[in-house]
């Protein structure tokens, strides 16, 4: 008798179908991965040449010189890792967490200049370094910022998704 469940062959005649929970998770995972794989790979290039990155990090004042420059050369470099591997899929639940305290320590960076008078722009999206104090969107780039790291949470959480070679590899069913 065709039920016209395609599926139920998969599965156990005692076995409930999937909820809607476990039908949409795995989609809204890739619409995290993509998504937040897209901010990073926008903030990475959009800190090029690196000298922008260099003065967006100085500008925070809180690392001696040459620990900024390090910061401001390696971050992009970063940023574009982890948004190759969070396309990929590939160890999803690790790289969601990264993406998540990278974004916490984005915030606290933003939280920081904002309670010591500074007057900057965060340099997320390039840019940086000072700018006048009514050129300032602190609490904006922390509420993007949250969101953000909410997403990161997201994949981390909930790691399972389509088209992850997490998945191919059996990481995930």
């Amino acid at each position: 008798m065709d039920t016209g469940d395609t599926h139920a062959e998969d599965r156990h005649e005692d076995t409930p179908p999937p909820s809607r929970w476990e039908t949409v998770q795995p989609w809204l995972t890739l619409a995290c991965r993509v998504g937040l794989a897209a901010v990073l790979i926008l903030a990475a290039v959009t800190k090029y040449p690196p000298a922008m990155s260099v003065q967006a990090v100085e500008a925070y004042d809180l690392f001696p010189t040459d620990i900024a420059r390090l910061i401001g050369y390696t971050l992009p470099l970063f940023e574009l890792a982890l948004a190759l591997l969070l396309l990929a899929g590939l160890a999803t639940r690790y790289v969601g967490a990264a993406s998540a305290l990278l974004m916490l320590v984005f915030i606290a960076g933003i939280v920081s200049a904002m309670a010591r008078g500074l007057n900057i722009d965060c340099g997320c999206f390039g840019g940086g370094g000072q700018v006048a104090p009514e050129d300032t969107r602190y609490g904006l780039d922390i509420a993007r910022d949250i969101a953000f790291m909410a997403m990161g949470a997201f994949i981390a959480l909930w790691p399972r998704s389509p088209f992850a070679l997490d998945r191919a590899l059996g990481v995930f069913r």
